[in-house]
């Protein structure tokens, strides 16, 4: 096993490096750069500005899209020295592939450098925002594992009947329903300003006076801000545990073992929880890493827009929108790896809850 992690480890530089040259080509070809969203702003609100942006004067250095030659568009009646230092400052004034390899050099030694526009390092707006998307995909996670652990093995038990096959057009149309679309629902219905039923906070995490109330009032208002994104959030991942656990079960009470069970007159609750309950759990229970950082890295970001959470969502989506390469490339490298990490993870959590599994002689 320990070959087969050192080789996983090993794949994952090859895996990064591939995710990060991409990224950065695509970025090459688009449009609206930082310096020419400067420079627009510069030639938009007059010398005032780009005296103030002159005396900035920060090193910030990143891979970024454009640079070469000054020749960007809006930039008529500014001195091409000045907007030679705009670039410099941003450092498109060395050639992308330089530009490229310093930004893994940095990357390796964990220096995701300054944000552009923010007056912080992407490491400390990274950890700002963590707790918000950690927050939102762990009791995402967890409750889809909550309904559609007991819903799957109650479908399993009823397979065919009226009661599955009602639950599985709920579950099926409940995935087919994108997770900001049911956000928005939810928001129109019981957020504050309704007109039907005002109950939950509009946006945020917690409350303003939250410091002064006490512990359970903490929780009680913690609670009371996420219960509407989560429920946004987990409602597209019911259906594929739901459907994972049934056939998981199906599949387990069709083997030998549970016949000879039933055949030693074992109760049918005993047969399914004391032994069926924990081979079928085996594959659900290996995938929860995996669908913790789905959940995490894809389902957060119109969803924190929607209810105004303050996380990497949307943190990632402002930096998109304001060409903010550090952050964008930063997130994408830490998140890419973390990705990587967790499969792997997943690859151990299914060896140690059947030692049965065994990569090793898979690969050979």
């Amino acid at each position: 096993m320990g070959a087969y992690v050192a080789r996983r480890l090993l794949l994952m530089i090859p895996t990064l490096f591939g995710i990060m040259l991409i990224n950065f080509v695509v970025i090459q070809f688009a449009p609206g750069g930082p310096v020419e969203q400067v420079i627009a702003e510069l030639t938009a609100t007059g010398a005032g500005a780009t005296e103030r942006f002159s005396g900035g004067g920060a090193d910030v250095t990143g891979p970024a899209a454009g640079g070469g030659e000054s020749g960007y568009r809006g930039a008529q009646g500014l001195d091409p020295q000045f907007i030679a230092e705009i670039e410099r400052q941003f450092g498109f004034d060395k050639p992308p592939v330089e530009r490229f390899m310093l930004m893994l050099w940095n990357y390796l030694r964990f220096d995701f450098g300054e944000s552009y526009f923010r007056s912080a390092s992407v490491v400390e707006l990274i950890i700002q925002k963590m707790p918000v998307s950690i927050s939102l995909g762990l009791w995402t996670t967890l409750l889809a594992y909550l309904v559609s652990i007991p819903l799957g093995v109650a479908k399993a038990v009823r397979d065919g009947s009226r009661f599955d096959i009602w639950s599985s057009a709920i579950v099926i149309v409940g995935y087919a329903i994108p997770g900001f679309l049911f956000a928005i629902l939810l928001r129109t219905l019981f957020a504050q300003g309704s007109e039907f039923f005002p109950f939950f906070p509009l946006r945020g995490l917690t409350s303003s006076n939250w410091e002064e109330l006490s512990l359970l009032g903490k929780v009680a208002d913690y609670f009371h801000h996420i219960a509407l994104p989560i429920l946004a959030m987990a409602i597209s991942g019911f259906a594929v545990l739901t459907l994972l656990t049934k056939n998981s079960f199906l599949d387990q009470i069709k083997l030998q073992y549970v016949a000879t069970a039933r055949a030693k007159g074992l109760s049918e609750s005993r047969v399914l929880y004391g032994h069926v309950f924990r081979n079928a759990m085996l594959i659900v229970i290996a995938g929860f890493p995996a669908a913790f950082i789905s959940i995490l890295f894809t389902g957060s970001l119109l969803i924190e827009v929607i209810f105004s959470l303050d996380g990497l969502g949307l943190l990632g989506y402002e930096a998109v929108l304001n060409r903010d390469y550090p952050i964008v490339f930063g997130t994408l490298y830490i998140f890419g790896l973390i990705g990587l990490l967790l499969h792997l993870l997943t690859d151990l959590v299914y060896v140690w809850v059947d030692p049965r599994i065994d990569f090793e002689s898979r690969e050979s």
